[in-house]
Order: C-alpha cells, then structure tokens, then sequence
C-alpha cells in the first residue's frame, strides 16, 4: 500500500473518533474503509445500554459501505483508544473479523492499525484470521 493512502486512511479513522458513542467504556474507536473502486468510508462504534446491541466501527463501516452497493473491498483502517488517545493497537474483534471474512479476500486484504500517520503496521485479514470460515467454505 502506497503510503499516502494509507496516510488518507489512518486521518479519516482519526476524525471518525468524534462520532464515536461510547458513554459506558469511553473507549473510542474510528476506522476507514477502501473499496475496490478506490472510495473510502468512514465507521466509528456505537455503544448502547444493553451491551449487545452495540456495533464497532469497522462493521458500521462494512454495513454504511453495504448498504450502498459496495461488494469488494481492499483495505480497512482502525484506530481506538480510552477516551480517543490512542496509545497502542486496536485490533478488530473477532466478529469484526468474520465479517471481513465474508466480503474480503484473506489473502489480500489490508488491515492497517495505527496509532498515528508515523506509526502503524498492515497485515492481511489471513493473518488475523488463519483458519476463517467465508463463502467459499459454503460453495
């Protein structure tokens, strides 16, 4: 990945920290999303009362994306910390990850974790997901 992009990325997962709703944990996640077609989304998470109900923001990214027609996806990046200071790595959950593992290739695609533009690694959603179940295990 070509670093100004992934500059572009790590700023608009940065700036989806504002949106974050998080009045129980405080921890404060944003993340942007790369289509095939070279459009970003932005996601952030959303707490809610019951625990339950509450959606991270890579996958309010994946659904704004979905929702809207996109299929293939390149790249995500998140970024997360108490309060919005981020100090170290948020890596996505594992729910987070099975829904990569619905839309993306393993083997390609990009997970950028960051905790500044100077400061982040990428690896391939394989290596955070070794032995993902998608739709090819369906076929």
């Amino acid at each position: 990945m070509e670093k100004a992009l992934a500059e572009k990325m790590i700023d608009l997962a940065i700036e989806q920290l504002n949106f974050s709703y998080t009045p129980y944990s405080h921890f404060k996640v944003g993340a942007a999303l790369l289509t095939r077609g070279g459009k970003l989304y932005g996601g952030c998470n959303i707490e809610n009362a019951a625990y339950g109900p509450t959606n991270c923001a890579e996958r309010t990214a994946f659904f704004k994306a979905v929702s809207e027609g996109e299929r293939q996806f390149d790249a995500i990046c998140i970024v997360g910390g108490k309060d919005g200071v981020l100090t170290e790595y948020a890596a996505p959950c594992g729910v987070c990850r099975q829904v990569m593992m619905e839309f993306c290739n393993p083997e390609t695609f990009q997970i950028i974790l960051a905790t500044s533009r100077e400061q982040y690694e990428i690896f391939t959603l394989r290596e955070l997901l070794p032995l993902g179940f998608g739709p090819g295990n369906l076929a």
